[in-house]
């Protein structure tokens, strides 16, 4: 995880440097300066990673409500799909961000079930500082999922267009090719909000990780099917505590799914010129709308099926650790172009470092790629 930190912040501070320089997502971009072909297979690829990351989201907070207070998982994966897709449709853009930033507590839950499950912190810090590697077709794909889950394409996308819609929401604000006087203070801004952001998510993972070691591995339970199953395990090994704050993971899946499903309607909107925005009312931008909401409703559909939602949200981290190598590439080409950023390319050891996380997600997809079919 300590790896992972600057891989993630540098390919988020790209990507938003994008948006606030050229007034356009990721996808509008690749519309406007790459071959049609490239951008359809890039958004299609984004829009099945996040349709199926919305379904597990979604199944893994239906379990957990149900652990809590029983009743139909069927039911709860509809009703908070609704919720997600009305809160982002119809509560102003404005508003809805600061929802989003106060849903971000309920992360800090993971925190507090790492104090009480008494990890052994001798071994955790060894862990920690120094990695263990091993060639395995397991370790691969773990170490893929870790990096599908971190640094996500579907977040490259949110990201740029957050940088517009808050563009647009500032009357003063304009694209940095057309206003370079703003850009010293919008770039400080950008890479404090992008080092607070990663390092933040980055101590969540820890947590995560801490947890899991000291409780459901350390017991022996390695093989978990539905957020129930690990709650259970969870109860004997770290108590009563730890399985009410596990349940509290809800707030985890109403932060991210209207981001998957609002990410993949912007990367379709801009390729298919549509006009696009969540600070505008859904009249205005109705395929735009309604293509988060067909995004929302598939991710749905996905958990009717006889998938394990823990699995689902795994195998759907390692489909995005695989979709990530395109997408970074080609937002690495678009960075370094001055037709495109004018008069900020993306030089120096930001440049360096966004091509270097870009070259660790594809050596950890050739590695599984080449245990899968050797």
């Amino acid at each position: 995880m300590l790896l992972t930190f600057p891989m993630m912040a540098a390919i988020q501070e790209i990507s938003a440097r994008i948006g606030r320089t050229t007034g356009k997502g990721i996808s509008g971009n690749l519309a406007r300066y790459y071959p049609a072909s490239l951008l359809y297979f890039i958004v299609v690829l984004l829009f099945a990673a996040n349709v199926i990351n919305i379904g597990a989201d979604l199944s893994a907070m239906a379990d957990a409500l149900k652990l809590l207070v029983g009743g139909p998982r069927s039911l709860y994966v509809v009703v908070f799909a609704l919720i997600c897709v009305a809160a982002i449709v119809f509560i102003h853009y404005s508003r809805y961000v600061t929802i989003l930033k106060w849903t971000t507590l309920s992360l800090f839950a993971y925190v507090a079930a790492m104090f009480a499950a008494r990890v052994p912190w001798a071994d955790g810090i060894k862990g920690l500082l120094i990695p263990h590697v091993e060639w395995s077709g397991a370790f691969f794909t773990t170490l893929l999922a870790i990096f599908g889950t971190t640094i996500s394409p579907y977040l490259f996308f949110w990201q740029a267009s957050q940088e517009v819609e808050e563009e647009k929401l500032d009357r003063s604000a304009k694209p940095l090719k057309w206003a370079p006087w703003q850009a010293s203070r919008a770039f400080q801004r950008i890479r404090a909000d992008t080092l607070v952001g990663m390092a933040l998510s980055n101590l969540i993972a820890v947590a995560i990780i801490f947890t899991t070691a000291a409780t459901l591995h350390k017991a022996g339970v390695t093989d978990i099917s539905s957020s129930t199953d690990a709650a259970k395990a969870l109860e004997p090994v770290a108590g009563k505590f730890a399985f009410v704050v596990f349940s509290a993971g809800i707030g985890t899946g109403l932060l991210a799914v209207p981001v998957l499903a609002g990410s993949a309607a912007f990367a379709v909107g801009e390729a298919m010129h549509w006009p696009v925005g969540l600070e505008r009312e859904p009249k205005e931008v109705v395929a735009f709308y309604a293509t988060l909401v067909a995004a929302a409703a598939l991710g749905t559909g996905i958990m009717f099926t006889p998938i394990d939602p823990i699995k689902a949200l795994y195998w759907s981290a390692v489909i995005n650790g695989i979709c990530a190598v395109p997408v970074m590439v080609v937002m690495m080409l678009m960075a370094g172009r001055k037709d495109i950023m004018g008069k900020f390319p993306v030089q120096g050891w930001l440049r360096l470092l966004g091509w270097i996380s870009t070259a660790a997600m594809a050596l950890a997809a050739l590695g599984l790629g080449v245990q899968w079919f050797v």
